[in-house]
Parts: structure tokens; C-alpha cells; sequence
């Protein structure tokens, strides 16, 4: 049976298996680091072209997360040494940053979450590298789509699995593969916690959305099928079948008659081209 947990300012969270609910105290602290968050992936956008490497890219993720007064929450976390995740092409997610360049026609997702005040801002976007091809680029407007799909699935009274069972629907309209090995969740001061959000599910299942959960929804769509692989490196996820795969990702919070996003652009740069 699901558990809920009602969080104030003054209580301490652990992760317990317990979805939190939070009030007014949350959600400001979740619109700083979400709108942090978002802030950075606009800036970043103009740096995203062919022959950066990914560890440059890193480094200036990690150089505004400071200057706003953050640090970033990937940075030590289970041993990870850097300040964002780069994905590549057939990378699904949880690239490693490094010399590697970019090279014309590459997609790529960047995920940051910066830790601002004790909250954490998830969030990851598609960048386009040059001139892509167009069953590429298509790939990445159909996941920013169900990413959507999704989100207006987020609504008090209904139940986790509508928000996958959306998002699965409408990938395989198109033929892609919906990734079923890595998932959203839960977050807030906690990076990582209760529910897990999967997207491919059957509508009316899972617990109940309630006013006051925070979430992420974060689909990752293959062009071929869905299953992947992790590297040696113990991070990297790649497809199996080496086709590519596009992501997107957006912390929301559970309103009285909706949801609202965090992490949202104020420049209105949440998919490309930007």
C-alpha cells in the first residue's frame, strides 16, 4: 500500500518509501531551482556545435551552477565526477563528459540538476549539432511530445501509470521504443526518491497523484527498439541495437487542479530548433 508522507518546512525527509507531499514552502523552493535549472540549459544552447568537446560543455554547466549559488547535485553523487550527463546519439542517458567532440548532425541530451538551497531542479533537452537529418530530428520532436503527453496526464485524482500509458501510446504510434529500464521519480530536497515514474504503463495503476507531489517525467524514446545496455564505465546507457534515442525531461509539481512545471524555459527554449 502507498504511503504518504506531508512535508513542512521544518521536517527532515529520508528516503523511506514514502511519496511526500509538500505546501507553498516546497514549491518556492522547487521554482528557484527549477527556473536555475532551465536558465542553464538556455545559456548553454549557443556552446552546443560541432567540435566542442562534452567535458567543455560540462564545464560551463558546472561554472553557472555556482555563479547562481548552486552546486551541482550530480557532482560525488555514487561516485560520479561530474557536473552534468551528456548522451550522444545511441547514448539513452548518463554520458559521461569528456574529450570526445561533437560532430555535425549529432543529437544530444544535456541533464542537469542543479542543488539550490536544498532543492533539487531535474531537467535534460535535446540539442541538435549542425545540420541533422530528418528522421533524427523527428525522433526528437516526437519525445519532446510525449514528454508533454505526459505532463497533462500529471493531475490530482488520477494515477501514475495514465502518465506512461500516455507517453507509451503515442511513441508507438511512431514505431519507437519506450525505455523501460530507467524511469522518472520522485525528488524535492531528496535527488533520488518514492515513486518511481515509468513510461510505458497501464492507465489507472500506481499510486494515486496527489496535490503537493513532486516528480519527474523524463521518457527516453529509441528510434528501433527499446532495450539497452550500461557500459563498463557503470554509467553509460546505450541502445542495444545501436539506433538512436532522444530524451527530455521536466521536474513538476502536483497541483490542487494540475500540475506546474518547474523547470520550464522563461525563454521558451524547451525544444529545439533554439
Amino acid at each position: 500500500m502507498t504511503e504518504y508522507q506531508q512535508v513542512t518546512a521544518e521536517t527532515s525527509v529520508y528516503r523511506d518509501g514514502t511519496i511526500k507531499l509538500h505546501g507553498p514552502h516546497g514549491f518556492e523552493g522547487m521554482r528557484r531551482a527549477g527556473r536555475l535549472a532551465a536558465d542553464i540549459l538556455d545559456e548553454i544552447a549557443p556552446h552546443v556545435v560541432p567540435g566542442v568537446s562534452t567535458e567543455e560543455l560540462d564545464r560551463r554547466v558546472r561554472e553557472m551552477m555556482l555563479d547562481g549559488g548552486a552546486v551541482p547535485a550530480t557532482l560525488g553523487y555514487r561516485g560520479y565526477t561530474h557536473s552534468c550527463c551528456i548522451s550522444i546519439n545511441h547514448v539513452v542517458c548518463h554520458g559521461i563528459p569528456s574529450s570526445k567532440t561533437l560532430k555535425d548532425g549529432d543529437i544530444i541530451n544535456i541533464d542537469v540538476t542543479p542543488l539550490l538551497d536544498g532543492w533539487h531542479g531535474d531537467t535534460s533537452r535535446m540539442y541538435l549539432v549542425g545540420d541533422v537529418p530528418l528522421k533524427a530530428r523527428r525522433l526528437v520532436d516526437v519525445t519532446y511530445e510525449c514528454l508533454m503527453i505526459g505532463i497533462d496526464k500529471a493531475r490530482p485524482g488520477g494515477r501514475l501509470g495514465d502518465i506512461g500509458a500516455a507517453i507509451q501510446e503515442h511513441a508507438q504510434q511512431f514505431r519507437y521504443g519506450v525505455v523501460r529500464d530507467f524511469c522518472g521519480h520522485g525528488l524535492g530536497q531528496l535527488f533520488h526518491d518514492a515513486p518511481e515514474v515509468v513510461h510505458a504503463a497501464r492507465a489507472g495503476t500506481g499510486p494515486e497523484l496527489r496535490p503537493g507531489m513532486f516528480l519527474t517525467i523524463e521518457p527516453m524514446i529509441n528510434l528501433g527498439k527499446a532495450d539497452v545496455k550500461v557500459l563498463s564505465d557503470g554509467w553509460t546507457a546505450v541502445t542495444r541495437d545501436k539506433s538512436l534515442s532522444a530524451q527530455f525531461e521536466h521536474s513538476i509539481g502536483i497541483t490542487e487542479d494540475g500540475c506546474e512545471i518547474f523547470t520550464k524555459s522563461a525563454k521558451d527554449m524547451d525544444k529545439p530548433p533554439y
